[in-house]
């Protein structure tokens, strides 16, 4: 039986019908009222600690007049299956679709623009938000995609978290310095505020495209359409006509305001660590707009495997496609949730002394979050923290196989990485390599059929 197809309508309210009918099992629909809206969160990590990863709606959610949905990425299987694919082959199919380039399709009018506010009828203190840990300065919004365009048209899509600041303006930052942040630096060189929209609730392959991982001239929503294969459909904002889609559930637009800066965080950081690291920058809204029957759609912050997902499946595709490009004898890569952003492990097939050094070296000079990558020979599962462990116990010597890099900028959330954001970063090869003597131990497929088929005949009675 033939995966659906979830490309069809780029309506999140149609994609989550139509997973619900497809997958039932893996969609987790709560109608019990939650009392204080940090418990979504806590939820989602309660269900992580006991191995699920299902996408989740909440009914009746405290303050919030509105569905909640959240956990949408935890899981791979689940993006593999949205995207058309398979989870072994979802690096391959990631890049070859978001390499896709289609221009989106104004479509004139959509569901986000059902209902406008403007000037003195704003009051953003009245918008529903999520308090996601104990620590977090405010509620805060994380799953805001602010769209920006340059003097060309050229269009940017990018993650950034907001916390209410007056009745009219958010805190939020522009960590990661990006292409947000060198438009806004643009902008102020000309003597203006930098003009965007902050759109909240979309398809999960808009959502995954405003994660990729592209040069700034070009346009993530292109890229989404090459995951759609088919044009985004938009509609121009209110007041200054940012392209965005159609069938967003919130729509925020304004300015931000270069050299204004206002205080905002700590907020719930993917390193597992609350951050107050911000560019405590200024987004004053100037227009809001909605859907007549909207949903909140949430991101799980902290180090929760949706947060990680969602911007590491685009990293990882890059990464694998521009390794496998330059040196065949990569196999796979994988970006452990362990690890949070800053650990991945690497399949390797070396056919010469050295070769797994130079594959890390590549990983380590591509990927400025990276600070330490594993080597590993292919039959080890890279999915599995304690068969890389394993591999580092059973192959690796200190002495031989590691090397550092110091020095390199890395992460500005990094909590070790110095005042000016350097990091030193660390290779280990833990291949076997030529002279290693051991064989691995193992079943014949026969022995293991057999178990599997004993195993299944008598479930646990553990609880």
């Amino acid at each position: 039986m033939s995966n659906p197809d979830f490309t069809g309508s780029q309506d999140l309210h149609d994609f989550l019908a139509a997973y619900g009918r497809t997958h039932p099992q893996d969609l987790l629909d709560v109608a019990e009222p939650v009392i204080d809206s940090q418990d979504v969160a806590a939820i989602v990590w309660r269900m992580a600690a006991a191995g699920r990863r299902e996408m989740l709606r909440l009914r009746d959610v405290a303050g919030v007049p509105y569905d909640v949905v959240t956990n949408v990425f935890a899981c791979r299987r689940r993006v593999a299956t949205i995207l058309g694919s398979e989870q072994r082959h979802l690096h391959r199919d990631f890049q070859a679709r978001a390499g896709n380039l289609i221009e989106p399709v104004d479509m004139g009018e959509g569901p986000v623009l059902d209902r406008v506010v403007e000037a003195d009828g704003i009051d953003l203190r009245d918008f529903p938000m999520l308090t996601h840990f104990e620590t977090d300065r405010a509620p805060y919004i994380t799953s805001g995609i602010v769209v920006a365009e340059d003097e060309d048209g050229v269009g940017n899509l990018s993650y950034h978290r907001a916390m209410v600041h007056s009745p009219t303006a958010f805190a939020t930052s522009l960590h990661s310095r990006g292409d947000l942040w060198r438009l806004m630096k643009a902008a102020e060189a000309r003597g203006e505020p930098l003009r965007v929209a902050m759109v909240l609730g979309g398809h999960p392959l808009f959502m995954l495209a405003a994660s990729a991982r592209v040069p700034m001239a070009v346009d993530e929503r292109d890229v989404a359409g090459g995951l759609f294969g088919a044009p985004l459909e938009v509609v121009r904002s209110p007041k200054y006509g940012i392209r965005v889609p159609a069938t967003a559930d919130f729509l925020f637009e304004g300015v931000i305001e270069p050299g204004v800066s206002v205080e905002e965080g700590p907020f719930g950081e993917f390193t597992g660590y609350s951050s107050d690291r911000s560019t405590n920058s200024l987004f004053r809204v100037e227009v809001m707009a909605r859907r007549r029957d909207p949903i909140l759609l949430d991101i799980v912050g902290g180090n929760s495997a949706e947060h990680l997902n969602l911007s590491r499946i685009p990293r990882e595709s890059e990464m694998a496609a521009k390794l496998k490009a330059r040196f065949p004898e990569v196999v796979a890569l994988h970006y452990p949730n362990s690890g949070s952003h800053f650990h991945c492990y690497v399949q390797v097939r070396p056919q010469r002394v050295g070769q797994a050094r130079q594959v890390m070296l590549g990983l380590l000079g591509w990927d400025p979050y990276l600070k330490t990558v594993v080597a590993v020979d292919e039959d080890v599962d890279i999915t599995d923290d304690s068969e890389v462990l394993w591999a580092l116990a059973a192959h690796f010597q200190p002495a031989e196989d590691l090397f550092v890099v110091e020095g390199l900028p890395g992460s500005p959330l990094d909590p070790s990485s110095s005042l000016e954001g350097t990091t030193s970063r660390l290779a280990l090869d833990a291949t076997r390599g030529p002279d290693f003597a051991g064989t691995r131990i193992g079943f014949s497929q026969e022995s293991l059929e057999r178990a599997i088929r004993l195993v299944a005949d008598h479930p646990s009675a553990q609880p």
